[in-house]
């Protein structure tokens, strides 16, 4: 991989679908000085451009004349929130939506790992659980009953717009999750309600929902049509309000359960109000312990209740949740929580336009909202409305009718719909055999052999080359209608993954990683003061940048040369004209702000550029410059480069070293006569061993092989290992390279790395601050990164590990590796390393943790004196053809000015 090319490909995260200004990018002349933004952004200065026409007419702004004139026309519209009728105009609407949300207490419902994440505000210290795990003596927690904890759940309900919106969206989808942070609502606060506000809209009789717990239940062959009945289960030790499904024959056999968020609100209704239901399969998983989709059907009038405010909030409950199977919502509102996360904290960032259109979204209904997640997660662009089936979601084409409506997505379902750009993203869905039989029809021939690029690259020329009229015909006969996400709705979710994780690399994945235990991150305050992008403009330049480094990405990977020159070419033009401004003082510091500027991003661009027309930093840049006037014979001309290098602060740890090396080279009298300070240093001699070893390949560009004395396959770090341990000295030792030191650093100043900064930590998915590998860390820091290294070196390292490693073992830590060394290891290389040596290493990744995070020496080698005392060596091995970079020497240089023992292993063969 080119030098470079990974950090642009975190940087770029996944890939975008569809980059709003590809084509003026791609097209338009860059005038000198101008950003690309300015010619690129549409005049409104929403930074998304709309890919076709009909997108354009579809998602015309909430506020143009032609929307204001439509809701004027209307006479009255629903209220979201209590459903009540208000006039349909914007100044009605907003204000009785005002005092609607302000009416009486909030409620945030959420689940209980988000809880524990932190993510909701504190609301109140008074919490409501269920009885039974309340304690008597336990202050602050207030008990309720099943039936007086529905009636004020339905009140706050409809109430909470912070972390739910307009709609209950945040149900608790386990009763591992019902423990919620909420204000108590004292019963007279009921009367304040209207009748209406509980009563439900409707009291149709059925209820759609599922069979769960299923490898409980009895092993009974379930089949379509299976006739049901439910029974209660007050004597489960999990929960009370457990409602089991039988079979309704003379057997009455164990089925399975209702999921628990519907059996709290149909078991009193059931117990206390004598309704009855039967029920009857409506399909039949494959997998036999798979939910089950039922209908149930209410057999008992509940007229007679229809004036009891307890009995109408149960049923209006029951009806709410009965499609909403519980181990399926957890995306769903994990989505839902970082739009509000983004809306209430980022809305100097989005126009009026993209904050409604965001908002809406939490109006739509579960379906809709389901699967439109799912497919934004998936590959696409296009998908098959027929293949796309969810468990959870009941009604697809009601779903997407809703959400093209709405603009979250564009449907094709007829052969003229079917455009030039959009064929060979349709041509993909298809099979392999029903592209061969496309292709049979056109060219007389099966296309056997073909591969499936082949066949779509050669159908796409075919209808760009206009030979068969009938071609998209044959496509979306074999297709059917087709749908994908709107490329406003794409561009918008994109800016808000952005925004909210401040990152490429992390996506709505990474709430699943937690809610199912697989990732755990370090507690630590949120203290902001101020937001990473300050105005909209700054956004914008930075979206734009991260478009020009994907399509630099795209390119490298599709060997189009002359786009990969024209994004070098328009990332310089913006770090010239942005760097001399910023980083050429030596009072400059990299702030956390700078990592999130278009100028970071084309700076990373340039780099890459730099290696794949060379084929790194700001270093070696300069390092490269000096060796190429040598080269051509401007001996002069490149000492000076390589002196004018060294005083660039930006110029560090390897690239440093090397520059030191050529100035002492190349500046030897008559050219220079002052010796510079850092010759003696810059020119010292490592130690070198030399370890014999039986080669198995001798292969240019492949790795070495030996074998041990032992007649053992390894690799030339086993086989070093294997020397030391015998006769080399008898030494303990792992090969870990960086490894173990950043794993030791992250243990060892735990507390610092999380400690209360402001400005540092933004969202709870973080496993460091921003600011680490940034100057700022150790500015920031200062006094207490000396306090705690002061410890170490008093003796204390080895407390400090054991303590970080018991309290947080586990808990996601950049450079930590939980997995890869036992505690033991780790305890044996501090105790044998020493407190001085552990604190000069600490000091300097806290200094510079970007620079020197990498270029380690291969192996730690460790051996005890006494019980207590033991003493270390850290060795760079080297093949047969391999020789030190300038970072490793570096590396050594520096750890030997530490106190370290180091040496290089050279490894030759017999």
């Amino acid at each position: 991989m080119l030098t470079g090319r990974e950090s642009l490909v975190r940087l770029i995260g996944k890939r975008r679908r569809f980059l709003p200004n590809r084509h003026s990018i791609l097209s338009q002349t860059l005038p000198p000085n101008q950003s690309c933004f300015d010619i690129c952004s549409d005049n409104s200065g929403s930074g998304i451009q709309l890919g076709k026409d009909d997108d354009m007419k579809r998602f015309k702004s909430f506020g143009d004349n032609e929307h204001e004139n439509a809701l004027s026309s209307s006479s009255v519209v629903d209220c979201p929130v209590c459903g009540s009728k208000i006039p349909g105009n914007n100044d009605e609407i907003n204000s009785h939506l005002d005092a609607c949300l302000l009416r009486g207490t909030k409620r945030k419902l959420t689940q209980r790992t988000l809880l524990q994440l932190n993510f909701s505000p504190v609301l109140s210290k008074v919490k409501i659980v269920p009885d039974e795990l309340v304690e008597s003596d336990n202050p602050g927690i207030v008990p309720l009953s099943p039936l007086e904890t529905v009636a004020r759940e339905e009140i706050e309900d409809g109430e909470s717009e912070e972390l739910t919106g307009k709609e209950n969206l945040l149900i608790d989808s386990e009763i591992d999750c019902m423990v919620s942070s909420s204000s108590f609502c004292p019963k007279n606060e009921m009367a304040e309600l209207p009748m209406d506000d509980c009563k439900p809209d409707t009291f149709e009789a059925t209820l759609d929902t599922f069979i769960v717990g299923r490898r409980y239940a009895d092993r009974e062959e379930i089949s379509p049509g299976l006739t049901l009945a439910l029974s209660r289960d007050p004597h489960n030790v999990k929960d009370s309000n457990a409602v089991k499904v039988v079979s309704s024959d003379a057997g009455c056999k164990l089925l399975g359960f209702l999921p628990r968020e519907l059996a709290q609100y149909i078991s009193p209704l059931v117990g206390e109000y004598g309704f009855c239901f039967l029920g009857s399969v409506i399909s039949v998983p494959e997998n036999s312990l798979e939910n089950v989709p039922i209908r149930l059907q209410r057999t008992s009038d509940g007229e007679r209740n229809y004036g009891d405010e307890t009995f109408n909030c149960l049923w209006r409950k029951a009806q709410s949740v009965s499609r909403n199977p519980p181990q399926s919502a957890k995306y769903q509102l994990n989505f839902c929580l970082m739009l509000q996360e983004v809306l209430r904290n980022n809305t100097h960032l989005l126009t009026e336009d993209e904050k409604t259109y965001l908002e809406s979204f939490t109006l739509l209904s579960n379906d809709s909202q389901r699967i439109f997640i799912r497919l934004y997660t998936r590959k696409g662009p296009w998908f098959r409305l027929s293949s796309i089936s969810y468990p959870e979601i009941m009604d697809v084409h009601k779903a997407v009718k809703e959400l093209d409506e709405k603009g979250y997505m564009c449907s094709m379902e007829e052969a003229h719909q079917l455009s030039e750009s959009d064929v060979s993203d349709i041509l993909n869905i298809l099979s392999v055999s029903e592209l061969r039989e496309i292709w049979r029809m056109l060219e007389k021939s099966c296309g056997r052999g073909m591969k499936k690029q082949d066949l779509v690259s050669s159908l796409v020329s075919t209808y760009a080359d206009g030979l068969w009229p009938g071609l998209s015909i044959m496509i979306m006969n074999r297709t059917g209608s087709c749908v994908r996400i709107s490329s406003k709705a794409e561009s918008l979710i994109w800016r808000t993954e952005r925004l909210f994780f401040l990152n490429g690399e992390q996506d709505l994945s990474s709430f699943l990683l937690v809610d199912m235990g697989k990732v755990k991150y370090p507690t630590y305050n949120c203290i902001l003061s101020e937001s990473v992008f300050s105005i909209r403009r700054d956004l914008l330049s930075y979206e734009e940048a991260i478009e020009v480094a994907q399509i630099m990405d795209e390119a490298l990977g599709a060997n189009r040369t002359d786009t990969v020159l024209r994004c070098i070419k328009i990332a310089e033009s913006h770090v010239s004209a942005a760097l001399p401004i910023q980083y050429l003082t030596s009072e400059s510091v990299i702030t956390i702000r700078h990592l999130f500027t278009a100028s970071w991003v084309y700076s990373k661009v340039v780099i890459l550029g730099i290696s794949f027309l060379e084929q790194e930093r700001r270093g070696y840049w300069t390092l490269r410059l000096s060796v190429d006037l040598e080269h051509l014979g401007y001996t002069e001309e490149s000492l000076q480069v390589a002196e004018n290098g060294l005083l660039d602060p930006w110029v560090r740890a390897g690239s440093r070293m090397a520059l030191q090396r050529r100035v002492v080279r190349l500046g030897k009298p008559p050219r220079r006569w002052k010796v510079p300070s850092f010759s003696r240093s810059a020119m010292r001699k490592i130690p070198e061993v030399y370890v014999q070893g039986r080669p198995i390949n001798s292969d240019l560009g492949a790795k070495s092989r030996f074998y041990n004395e032992e007649g053992e396959q390894c690799g030339v770090e086993e086989l070093a290992l294997y020397y030391y341990a015998g006769e080399g000295g008898g030494w303990q030792g792992v090969h870990t390279e960086s490894g173990v030191w950043l794993t030791i650093f992250g243990l060892l100043m735990w507390d610092v790395i999380f400690a209360d900064v402001p400005n540092v930590f933004y969202t709870r998915f973080q496993n460091a601050p921003l600011d680490l590998g940034t100057d700022s860390f150790y500015s920031v820091r200062k006094s207490s990164i000396e306090s705690h290294l002061q410890k170490i070196r008093n003796g204390m390292g080895e407390e400090c590990l054991i303590k970080s490693w018991e309290t947080h073992n586990g808990t996601a830590c950049r450079g930590v590796n939980w997995d890869r060394h036992s505690l033991h290891e780790l305890r044996a290389a501090v105790t044998c390393v020493g407190g001085h040596c552990l604190a000069s290493l600490c000091e300097l990744l806290a200094q510079d943790y970007w620079s020197w995070s990498s270029g380690m020496p291969d192996l730690l080698l460790w051996r005890f004196n006494g019980e207590y005392s033991g003493e270390a060596k850290l060795v760079e091995v080297k093949g047969p053809r391999d020789r030190l970079s300038e970072q490793q020497r570096a590396w050594l240089l520096l750890l030997m000015d530490c106190g370290f023992v180091v040496e290089v292993c050279k490894v030759k063969p017999l």
